[in-house]
């Protein structure tokens, strides 16, 4: 009888303390690029992310959220501060960011060190954050800047005739994978890479880089983003530049293609690709597209949703959902929520999206071309490549055997 006595008890304890936690707010940290280059980048990932709060009424499993933002610079210096700001002084949750590559990769490794709170990834898209010692309690909803290359090498090698060209990007992971998936399906197809050059982040004069462009090539591609790009197309343009490009995900996204000045129409008629298309006619993509249009006046929104926003807003809304499907519980240390992540697929405005073993997305690719339409530049919809996984669709031990992504990995040639 005693016995029975102190279960009841306790089972009575467990019920009143989840019902207590049921009621307590739901702390998440927000994680984005609000200084620095990406800066423009950081504040569409935040309206993305206030899109789908409004769409919540600003609750997740019955709890109503408090959002503490984090500004970051797109440093992993950065990025660390914020973060254990965020867990440490203000005892968040679940941090919903970072957006830049490297900065995922820090997050990465500093989540392996609180267990107690769990990290979904906003936008930042280096593969090593993932496929190398992922991290049990850091969920990506993006797929990574490889798998946002899906289509693009064969597109402009079949397709545009390019058959020779060099490449220039911002010297660090994400572009490193960028650049990684372009060329193992450039020089896959037979193309050739004759150049590759690298600027600091955060980069303002481009006329060293500039000068040194070959002519020899059909194409450059330009693995760019933020203030960088727009520098560099104003400064190739006073150069008298007129090469065709080839646009890296981030170069060819709305943050680019809505910035002020005559530059950007440089990249009329360039192809990319990336986890979103414009002009797709998709009835929930047009939805999620409205839903952003109406949420912020025309000044202080893009014309259409650029990729960061939609990488928040999924991140929130697999966050909710994973909320709501454990009633707001976070005990035996997230468990509940952390399997319904793992587990999820999530329709998501871009396209269905789950996670593999590595809590990896695996998801739809858009290879595109940008376009001038009623006054605006878009990206219009020439492919779509369905199930983009994170090797590609190559045998795992090949894909492993080609190397991590870095300066001069993968080599130019057929694997």
């Amino acid at each position: 009888m005693r016995k029975l006595l102190i279960s009841t008890v306790a089972a009575a304890a467990v019920l009143a303390a989840g019902s207590a936690q049921a009621a307590d707010k739901l702390k998440i940290g927000f994680m984005a690029t609000l200084e620095g280059t990406y800066t423009v980048l950081g504040e569409d990932g935040q309206r993305g992310f206030e899109v789908a709060m409004k769409e919540a009424k600003g609750m997740a499993g019955g709890r109503e959220i408090e959002v503490i933002v984090g500004a970051t610079d797109a440093s992993p210096d950065s990025a660390l501060r914020a973060a254990r700001k965020l867990v440490e002084q203000d005892k968040v949750d679940i941090i919903i960011g970072p957006l830049s590559g490297s900065e995922g990769i820090a997050i990465r490794d500093y989540s392996k060190t609180q267990p107690q709170v769990t990290f979904i990834n906003g936008i930042s898209g280096a593969q090593e954050t993932t496929y190398v010692t992922p991290s049990e309690n850091f969920f990506r909803f993006n797929m990574d800047g490889a798998q946002w290359s899906a289509g693009l090498g064969s597109y402009v090698f079949n397709e545009k005739g390019y058959k020779k060209v060099a490449t220039i990007g911002e010297d660090y992971s994400f572009i490193y994978t960028q650049v990684f998936g372009f060329a193992l399906e450039f020089c896959g197809a037979g193309g050739e890479i004759t150049e590759r050059l690298w600027v600091p982040l955060g980069t303002k004069d481009f006329a060293s880089i500039i000068a040194s462009l070959p002519d020899d090539v059909d194409a450059i591609y330009l693995g760019l983003g933020g203030g960088d790009a727009v520098n560099f197309l104003n400064q190739y343009q006073q150069a008298g530049g007129d090469a065709k490009l080839i646009g890296g995900t981030i170069m060819i996204d709305g943050t680019v293609l809505s910035s002020k000045g005559k530059a950007k129409e440089a990249l009329i008629g360039t192809p990319g690709s990336g986890p979103q298309a414009d002009t797709w006619d998709n009835e929930k993509w047009q939805t999620f597209v409205k839903a952003y249009q109406d949420a912020f006046p025309p000044e202080k929104r893009f014309p259409s949703p650029a990729l960061m926003a939609t990488g928040y807003y999924n991140a929130f809304n697999a966050m909710k959902i994973c909320m709501d499907n454990v009633k707001g519980e976070l005990g035996d240390g997230h468990k509940g929520l952390r399997q319904c992540l793992a587990t999820l697929e999530l329709d998501a405005p871009n396209g269905k999206i789950t996670l593999d073993s590595n809590r990896q997305a695996i998801g739809t690719n858009f290879v595109t071309e940008v376009v001038e339409e009623n006054g605006n530049l878009v990206n219009k919809l020439v492919k779509i490549v369905p199930n983009v996984n994170q090797t590609l669709g190559i045998d795992p031990a090949v894909f492993k055997s080609v190397g991590l992504p870095s300066r001069d990995v993968p080599e130019c040639k057929k694997f």
